[in-house]
């Protein structure tokens, strides 16, 4: 199936989603850490925490962060539970290097490494993870449904998904309020701090297509994991997705 995120490129140029999405983090990895904070109002390190404690029961010990970027959410993941092994996979070598100076200086190389990965075609064999989590970054795949076909493929039997994305939210003011928020906020302290304004006119036209919510269960669903739930947090700014295998 065809989701309209799919067709929106960060530059309005020809090329593959996949290559520009590369080239966008690549130039904004610099300043993406200090960006996302502030633009969340750090309400992110909350959301991630609680996702990471959904999977606590489980206790994971090989784990998998898709689209990890600067490898924030990886970092926190093996804090809080301890795993033997975190592999954080992203197409940005640029975003990747930033989490590997974070990884290094943290004390944390034996358990968390990196690797260049095509979500669409990932190379680690079946069943291979406990876990595999994305936060932020599934709405810059390039193909939905084969993205969510990979991850299930590499988690055994049992094993659990979790994805946190921010949402468009659905109620009366905060859908108002994050409409203007997204369409000015955004792109002006993106230009600013980043010095690429189609990174952060590009993000908002991503969140607004995204499947949410129902949609996004159905997909999940189609990928093939079972028990999948959603939970909307903050107002609706962000949706929180888990699912078992």
């Amino acid at each position: 199936m065809n989701y309209p995120q799919e067709h929106i490129k960060p530059y309005n140029s020809d090329g593959e989603k996949r290559v520009q999405v590369e080239q966008m983090f690549d130039n904004i990895a610099p300043a993406y850490d200090k960006l996302n904070h502030t633009l969340s109002l750090g309400i992110d390190k909350s959301w991630r925490k609680k996702a990471i404690k959904w999977l606590r029961p489980y206790a994971p010990k090989q784990m998998m962060d898709v689209a990890t970027g600067t490898g924030d959410f990886a970092i926190l993941a093996c804090k809080m539970l301890q795993p033997d092994e975190l592999i954080g996979t992203d197409i940005s070598e640029g975003m990747m290097n930033v989490g590997r100076q974070k990884v290094k200086t943290e004390g944390l190389e034996q358990q968390i490494s990196f690797a260049r990965e095509d979500c669409t075609n990932l190379s680690f064999s079946n069943d291979r993870f406990d876990a595999v989590t994305v936060a932020f970054g599934i709405r810059n795949f390039a193909d939905l449904d084969k993205g969510l076909s990979e991850m299930c493929r590499v988690i055994r039997p049992g094993g659990h998904l979790v994805i946190l994305e921010l949402t468009t939210p659905e109620q009366f003011p905060m859908k108002q309020l994050f409409g203007i928020y997204s369409k000015v906020v955004i792109p002006t302290l993106g230009k600013l701090l980043s010095k690429d304004q189609s990174a952060y006119t590009y993000l908002p036209e991503t969140i607004k297509a995204f499947p949410q919510g129902k949609v996004m269960k159905q997909a999940l669903e189609k990928a093939g994991f079972q028990t999948v739930n959603f939970k909307r947090l903050t107002f609706g700014i962000c949706t929180l997705y888990t699912a078992t295998k």
